[in-house]
């Protein structure tokens, strides 16, 4: 009875151990359909599915955004996947903000798991405009956009250098920037989005622009987080675009094991040589970033990232 019961147990042990690994489910939340963000949860689940043989299925969820992602913590369990900027988790912590009022213990349960590329500010000039600096833009029709992340912060970074009122605001959807830069209705345009921008890698082939540099000063009084787009990125861009971003990053709760958060960690990153030759958008991403994670890591991704050698915030 004993060895009957001893051996029942080994079975079952060895069973969920291998039932562990081969069938991990994972619900990745990520944003509108239409959006870049999405295509690269599809992309990321497409490469864990090869990368691992099968033993690792993400189904991608539409989303209305990053608010959403980390409100849906509350009522969600086992393997949620999410993205949002560093900033919102801490602010669902603290109860800050939009999360005012609105706090939950879940909140603190949230655990990073690895980066993913930024949102990365472009302000794109026609090389017609002769627009080298941000002061040059004066006296030129802009379009911002209207509701997006790249339009309020468009908006913000023309008051706070003092563009306010100085330049023309262009009645344009971003859609049309490219015809509209083009046809010389606009002089130039701005877009956030992982780099290479889509957008941007049609004006500079088929109009030519200038991706303006921000000064160090100015990154300082965005109070954003300092980006370089290399040399190269862009038609006829001979060197470095200093500029900012919002840090994305990929996220779960407690309730992920720390075998899957490992695993899933190490696929992704074994798995990014792969993304990068797919779209280019995932070669801007590097384990430097890591330092944008603001709130605690997944042990699981944490066991991973020191395997590796790399450093980690002390509050991690």
């Amino acid at each position: 009875m004993n060895f009957k019961l001893s051996l029942f147990s080994i079975i079952a042990f060895f069973f969920s151990i291998s039932n562990s690994y081969s069938d991990t489910k994972i619900t990745y939340k990520s944003a509108k359909s239409t959006s870049s963000y999405y295509q690269m949860g599809v992309q990321i689940a497409e490469s864990m599915k090869k990368s691992s043989n099968g033993s690792i299925i993400v189904t991608v969820e539409e989303s209305q955004g990053s608010v959403q992602n980390v409100k849906e913590v509350i009522a969600r369990k086992g393997n949620y996947v999410f993205t949002t900027p560093p900033v919102l988790v801490k602010l669902a912590i603290a109860e800050k903000a939009m999360f005012k009022g609105k706090g939950n213990p879940r909140f603190a349960e949230i655990r990073a798991l690895f980066p993913i590329p930024s949102l990365t500010m472009h302000f794109v000039m026609s090389k017609k405009a002769k627009v080298n600096t941000f002061e040059d833009m004066a006296g030129k029709t802009i379009l911002l956009g209207k509701g997006s992340f790249g339009a309020k912060e468009g908006a913000k970074y023309l008051k706070k250098f003092g563009l306010d009122g100085k330049v023309k605001l262009a009645n344009v959807e971003l859609s049309n920037a490219v015809p509209a830069l083009k046809n010389g209705q606009i002089d130039g345009f701005v877009t956030a989005g992982s780099f290479p921008a889509p957008n941007v890698i049609e004006a500079a082939s088929s109009v030519g622009v200038n991706v303006i540099s921000l000064s160090d000063e100015q990154i300082k009084i965005s109070k954003r987080t300092k980006l370089i787009i290399p040399a190269g990125t862009y038609a006829g861009q001979s060197s470095d675009i200093t500029t900012t971003s919002l840090p994305v990053v990929t996220y779960t709760t407690t309730d992920m094991s720390n075998e899957v958060a490992y695993k899933l960690t190490k696929t992704y990153w074994d798995s990014k040589k792969m993304l990068g030759n797919a779209a280019k958008w995932w070669n801007g991403v590097s384990h430097s970033m890591i330092k944008n994670i603001s709130t605690k890591i997944h042990p699981g991704a944490l066991k991973y990232y020191k395997e590796k050698g790399v450093k980690i915030a002390s509050h991690h």
